[in-house]
């Protein structure tokens, strides 16, 4: 027996029969709209003889009566129902007028929003001091796999894109300073403003960029897509601490990693340096690394090293923070991946801001 939509006319009617749904319908939707066109001064539809009729195909019917009843209309119950539901929709949905907010409210709102996520980060650190209070009292419960993975993850993975840009900055700083100081007669002290500049500030500083967009937002999502598929929720079911299994190992993970990824990036800045020094100023390998340790006193070193493991430390404890407060949709996803993002950054510049007020009499020879 055939299902497909028919459309009979007769004197005086419309007869409609067979399976009104839209699976039914596409088919021949454009002969069927041709027809009920055809049929729309009719004042008379028997609709007893429909089988299924669903919303699409009553849409369908109710555009084709001009959005209003027939004078004659026989139908089921049922599908009266359905028709009925399709007539009482507005035409059109008025747009909901969004209350505008003035300046003050949004810089209040800014600032608790701000509030929240200072409470939350802190309330995080809490809960991992507790964390490794319970891990030194239960060794055999520390995560070692997870610790392991994430330096490998943020730590080995990233030593090409951090050698990358790193030689590039150096070769950039010494070939401007270069055509300067040669202009001075100062081309020796190329030496102590690229031991300064990248030991101290640039390197930690472009690591802590290239970590925070790359790790940091990877680690945002990974969390984020955790809370999604509700595997978050499945690690408490089954009595799992989500911080020891989940973010302790990232956040540990990162902190050692980022003061070794320092100390690389900063060795590959300098050879690039070293080499457009030779290039420009005609300065020899050796002697930039026998002046290097006078001109950079180790207290630099220390400090560049320091601000990898606070800036390490702070990338991971945002991107955590935000994966964990992501809402089981995709744009809360990438809303939290991107906020991860920018928190990480400006916090790592306002730190780094922190470390030159108080080691500014510190290395400076």
């Amino acid at each position: 027996m055939s299902t497909s939509p028919r459309l009979l006319v007769e004197p005086g009617r419309v007869v409609l029969s067979g399976c009104w749904t839209l699976a039914e319908m596409l088919p021949q939707l454009p002969a069927l709209e041709a027809e009920l066109v055809a049929c729309a001064g009719h004042n008379e539809w028997d609709l007893s003889a429909i089988s299924r009729l669903d919303s699409a195909a009553a849409v369908l019917l109710w555009r084709t009566w001009g959005a209003r009843w027939p004078v004659g209309l026989v139908a089921d119950d049922l599908h009266r129902q359905v028709l009925e539901r399709v007539a009482d929709l507005p035409l059109e949905i008025a747009e909901q007028a969004r209350p505008r907010r003035r300046f003050p409210e949004m810089v209040g709102a800014l600032l608790l929003k701000a509030v929240g996520n200072l409470r939350g980060m802190i309330a995080l650190f809490g809960q991992l001091l507790l964390d490794v209070a319970y891990l030194v009292r239960h060794p055999q419960d520390v995560p070692w796999k997870e610790f392991t993975a994430n330096v490998y993850k943020a730590g080995a993975q990233a030593l090409a894109v951090t050698a990358l840009v790193g030689f590039l900055i150096g070769v950039t700083i010494s070939y401007l300073s270069a055509l300067q100081l040669k202009s001075f007669g100062a081309d020796l002290f190329i030496v102590n403003i690229l031991g300064i500049s990248i030991i101290r500030e640039l390197g930690p500083v472009l690591v802590a960029v290239l970590v925070a967009g790359r790790s940091g937002s990877a680690m945002t999502a990974q969390i984020g897509v955790m809370r999604v598929t509700e595997e978050i929720d499945v690690l408490s079911t089954m009595g799992i601490s989500r911080t020891i299994r989940v973010v302790l190992p990232k956040i540990f993970g990162l902190t050692v990693a980022m003061p070794l990824l320092v100390l690389w990036t900063s060795a590959v800045a300098l050879f690039g340096g070293m080499l457009a020094a030779l290039l420009q100023l005609d300065l020899s390998f050796a002697y930039f690394v026998d002046n290097l340790p006078r001109a950079v006193p180790v207290a630099n070193l220390v400090i560049g090293l320091s601000k990898g493991v606070v800036f390490g430390f702070v990338i991971a404890i945002v991107a955590c923070h935000f994966g964990l407060h992501v809402k089981p949709n995709t744009e809360s996803l990438s809303a939290s991946t991107t906020s991860a993002v920018v928190t990480a950054i400006t916090t790592v510049i306002l730190f780094d801001a922190i470390f030159a007020v108080f080691t500014r009499n510190i290395g400076v020879p």
